[in-house]
């Protein structure tokens, strides 16, 4: 059975707010608010697998303590605009 876009919005939302440390239910819950039902195909599929990663990974790369890897450096970017308040 396929997802539908509806549901799939959902579940990444859900997926956005219930990480495993708070500082990354704050900024992906806020981004995925603001972002992803103006998401094409192809943004929501890397979102999707930005989900995957792991939160301590994925923090460094949002406050750019660390570079974030080639496929998610744009989306990373962007999610730290937003942040901090400058998208």
């Amino acid at each position: 059975m396929t997802e539908t876009h509806e549901h799939r919005l959902k579940r990444m939302k859900m997926r956005s707010m219930r990480r495993g440390i708070k500082e990354m239910d704050l900024i992906l819950e806020r981004y995925a608010d603001d972002n992803l039902a103006q998401m094409d195909a192809p943004t929501l599929d890397l979102y999707d697998a930005l989900l995957h990663e792991n939160d301590q990974d994925l923090y460094q790369w949002v406050t750019g303590q660390v570079a974030a890897p080639e496929k998610f450096s744009a989306l990373i970017h962007d999610i730290s605009q937003a942040i901090s308040g400058s998208k």
